[in-house]
């Protein structure tokens, strides 16, 4: 029993009650954690959600920054060049706006689209100058200051070495220099890395389709440094290696990315473990083997050899499609059920393609992705350029009938018209092509 109270003394706090005023201090402090917690995960998910930017370091997320992406073409100038790999095929262009205003981000993956002036000389016979419409992935994460892009001399290939190289790339790598101002769309493209940190990311580049994985995994390990970041570069040799110092440097100070660089050519300099950890090509077979259990989700990006057998290769393995995201460059398709650009089946209608300037007739019946890969299967020449909706080089007067897109393409089709690259019919067609 307690002691007797005197007088004018008031009662002590009983126990009951200081424990009560502890528990609700306790409490207080785990919802005010809780609430931290989940705003910051909400600004993560907000980072890249369709319709808004991901945040750069240092700038606050304000609605000005959303709306800051411009329409039409912007001027920017070439402020450094920078060889990426031992042989110099490789090279990144840093580029500032001429207009000096901050840069909107973009979500890591996308591209930049260029508008090329190319002189008499860079094409064989011609007799004015040409000018070509050419789609580079951004190979850095986001800056208010930058953009970077990486570009690799295209050669004429190798079993047909009297084709010409590649038109774009050459004239990057041999015309553009420091100080030189190109007209620029702004950052765009449906390939671009899910936010959600609770999910481990799966990067799959092959020769220059490292650039997009490296634009991914600069963001993951600045605004997601415990996300579990897998990297996988196939590529030949340490001559063709980009990126090699800056990959090292990153996979020694990242503790959550693993990098798994794949040479198929190893030169007699490269040595296993130090230059690369495999030999071979990247597929299913070494994912299985170095990937742990559960749930990831697959970026890849690679030439037509890589995307045509891998991408189908992880569906198999019973990838769920959903977690399955590619971009191919080039002429490549990847045709895959359940995943976007799967082909029409053949129980699809068939449908008449009138191509009016080239006075052909064609059956289209579901064999091709898109009426781009029809037209040239029938030796119609089309010009285009990132093959994927967003540069409107393949544009094409649309005279009769409707075409359907699977997708929305990010370029703003003029009416009237219609996008080869990314449409498909559905109606009989007459094109101006």
């Amino acid at each position: 029993m307690g002691a007797a109270l005197g007088p004018g003394q008031t009662p002590l706090m009983t126990s009951l009650e200081l424990l009560g005023l502890i528990t609700a201090a306790m409490l207080l402090q785990m919802a005010l954690g809780i609430g931290v917690v989940l705003r910051r995960r909400q600004a993560t998910s907000r980072a890249l959600r369709p319709g808004t930017v991901s945040p750069s370091p240092g700038r606050a997320d304000k609605a000005d920054d959303t709306a800051s992406a411009w329409a039409g073409w912007r001027e920017f100038r070439v402020v450094q060049r920078v060889l990426e790999d031992l042989q110099g095929a490789q090279c990144s262009f840093y580029l500032q706006p001429v207009d000096g205003q901050p840069l909107p981000d973009f979500r890591p993956g996308q591209y930049l689209t260029f508008r090329l002036d190319l002189g008499t000389g860079a094409v064989p016979c011609a007799a004015a100058s040409r000018t070509l419409t050419r789609c580079y992935s951004l190979s850095d994460g986001p800056s208010p200051a930058h953009y970077r892009i990486t570009i690799k001399r295209m050669p004429a290939p190798a079993e047909q070495p009297a084709e010409r190289p590649g038109l774009a790339s050459t004239h990057f790598h041999d015309h553009v220099q420091v100080g030189d101002v190109l007209r620029v769309k702004a950052p765009a493209g449906h390939f671009f890395i899910d936010p959600d940190p609770d999910v481990p990311v799966v990067l799959i580049g092959g020769g220059i389709g490292i650039t997009p994985m490296m634009s991914m995994l600069r963001w993951c390990v600045q605004h997601q440094p415990q996300r579990p970041v897998h990297l996988f570069y196939g590529l030949r040799s340490s001559r063709d290696h980009a990126f090699k110092r800056v990959l090292e440097d990153l996979a020694t100070s990242a503790p959550s990315l693993r990098l798994h660089v794949v040479y198929s050519r190893p030169g007699a300099e490269d040595l296993l473990g130090r230059d690369y950890q495999h030999l071979g090509h990247v597929e299913v077979d070494l994912l299985r083997r170095t990937l742990p259990h559960g749930r990831h989700q697959f970026y890849v990006c690679g030439p037509a050899a890589m995307m045509q057998t891998l991408v189908p290769a992880l569906a198999d393995w019973g990838v769920a499609t959903a977690d399955i995201h590619y971009e191919a460059f080039g002429p490549a398709s990847v045709k895959v059920p359940g995943l976007p650009g799967e082909p029409l089946t053949a129980a699809a209608a068939s449908f008449e393609v009138k191509l009016q300037r080239s006075g052909r007739t064609l059956t289209w019946n579901g064999q091709e992705t898109s009426l781009l890969e029809f037209v040239e299967r029938h030796g119609v020449e089309v010009a285009s350029g990132c093959r994927s909706g967003g540069c409107g080089s393949c544009e094409t007067r649309l005279l009769e009938g409707r075409v359907h897109y699977p997708q929305a393409p990010d370029h703003e089709v003029a009416p009237g018209h219609c996008l080869l690259c990314v449409g498909r019919p559905a109606s009989a067609l007459v094109l101006e092509a």
